[in-house]
């Protein structure tokens, strides 16, 4: 399975709440490598590299709904695009 690039876009109650540390936990245990970091309108920017298949297993924890995994905060929106890989090495919260 060939490795992508995610960058999504989180909306909803995410800043403050231990968002982004719980995004690194998860990708670290996944495998993945890029950061998760507050933007000035109130998302979130996660960018996740690694194999496909556990970029979607990211992106399916970021979106549900209610959270299983215990998630903190609440999502609205998730939207993530696609591209090549840049050589990102480990995962930090900015």
């Amino acid at each position: 399975m060939a490795d992508t690039r995610m960058t999504a876009h989180v909306r909803g109650n995410v800043q403050g709440v231990g968002f982004r540390w719980w995004t690194r936990s998860r990708a670290l245990e996944l495998g993945l490598s890029g950061y998760a970091k507050n933007l000035a309108d109130g998302r979130v920017e996660v960018v996740a590299e690694g194999a496909e298949g556990d970029v979607e297993k990211l992106r399916t924890l970021l979106e549900e709904q209610p959270s299983t995994a215990g998630r903190p905060g609440s999502v609205e929106h998730v939207q993530a695009q696609y591209g090549e890989p840049k050589g990102a090495e480990g995962f930090e919260e900015r």
